[in-house]
């Protein structure tokens, strides 16, 4: 099992010597400017509880290991202005990745967890691999960023499929051409040098909803994302239930009760992208093949409201989560109406209906939560990086 950055630095070191207690000041100090944002050091010493003096050591071998620097200056009522110490973002970087149907979506991420702007890459005809795909990403994240490659160190990847609990074996790969089921991530690690994660893409926006969405207090709740395809991300108290081999939550694979469609239909066939362009244009015309035209038709909108609910049922009877949160495009594109119209479906007089709310995190919901994570492994890095004697 591998040990947490602390675990690492205590083994190395006696507690209670000085070298223990400098190195456990300089974590905390590094702590506090990641979560604070640039501090003078009379700021650092209040929210430490160190004296001044301690905390101009602390900035000190901070500065001589490279991780922070003045970055400005606050102007005090009386004396000198005070220098601001800031985090050195360019140390350690990384890129969060979406690797959707006819594109790939990357963004820069370091250990401010500052905004950097989102490169999309189109993949018709070009070779893929998940080598190339990931090589394209991190040199387009670099150059909309303005970033230098070499100091990207990880990788975290959005994958429209089933990632096993290893990490490294993918199953429900339709939209990953040339990515192979298992091995995919040694391989990028092995030719880009870069640590990588590989998620499944509904667990990451998942994640970005408990974060900063609609479901921030909830206890639990099922997050139904529909797009191109279906997926249901499960949060259990604030942790992603993902089972055994990664699948848990691939409700477009859910064979569909008789008179909702032809014998073995799926729920992907009742509410993939596909299916709601083709009802939007047999109801509105020829030409009408906008998912965005949703929002404006009740038709339609009443009828996907009715195949969210049946697909819904096996999830509210095995979970019974306090939150439905809609997301995904069609979701998104279909607006708080939508939510409405499931929540009066799912009302049943033996079960109460959950809440059920449109997410709140956006069409970048999945590099959110990517972002997230990344911004975790950063910082654990950059910690990693204090001295020990």
């Amino acid at each position: 099992m591998t040990r947490a950055p602390e675990d690492r630095v205590t083994s190395q070191i006696d507690p209670g010597t000085s070298s223990w207690l400098r190195t456990r000041n300089d974590r905390e100090a590094l702590r506090l400017i990641l979560e604070h944002g640039p501090l003078t050091r009379t700021r650092l010493g209040e929210l430490s509880g160190m004296s001044k003096p301690t905390a101009t050591q602390m900035l000190a071998r901070l500065e001589r290991a490279d991780l922070v620097l003045p970055v400005g200056e606050v102007a005090g009522s009386r004396g000198p202005s005070a220098v601001t110490w800031g985090v050195r973002t360019d140390r350690v970087a990384g890129v969060a990745v979406s690797m959707l149907d006819e594109s790939i979506q990357a963004v820069l991420v370091d250990a401010s967890g500052a905004e950097h702007p989102i490169a999309d890459l189109p993949v018709e005809g070009t070779e893929r691999s998940p080598e190339t795909d990931i090589a394209r990403a991190i040199d387009a994240a670099c150059a909309a960023a303005g970033a230098d490659r070499g100091s990207i160190e990880a990788v975290t990847v959005g994958v429209q499929a089933a990632v096993s609990s290893t990490g490294d074996a993918l199953s429900l790969t339709d939209s990953l051409p040339g990515w192979p089921s298992s091995g995919a991530r040694a391989r990028i690690e092995r030719g880009l040098g870069v640590s990588v994660t590989l998620e499944n893409d509904v667990n990451l926006a998942t994640m970005a909803e408990r974060a900063i969405g609609v479901a921030q207090q909830a206890s639990s709740f099922a997050f139904l994302w529909v797009g191109v395809g279906l997926g249901v991300g499960v949060d259990l108290n604030g942790s992603i239930h993902r089972g055994v081999r990664g699948s848990a939550g691939e409700v477009g694979y859910l064979t569909v009760a008789a008179g909702t469609g032809a014998p073995g239909t799926v729920t992907t066939d009742l509410l993939g992208s596909q299916v709601i362009l083709d009802l939007l244009e047999s109801h509105g015309g020829a030409g009408r093949r906008n998912i965005a035209d949703l929002a404006d038709d009740d038709v339609v909108m009443n009828t996907v409201a009715d195949r969210i609910a049946l697909t819904l049922e096996p999830v509210l009877a095995v979970l019974d989560p306090a939150v439905i949160v809609l997301g995904g495009p069609t979701c998104l594109a279909a607006g708080s109406r939508l939510a409405e119209l499931v929540a009066a479906r799912a009302e049943r007089d033996e079960r109460p209906a959950p809440d059920v709310f449109l997410s709140g995190t956006g069409d970048s919901a999945v590099l959110v939560g990517a972002r997230r994570l990344l911004v975790q492994q950063i910082r654990a890095r950059l910690e990693e990086r204090i001295p020990t004697d």
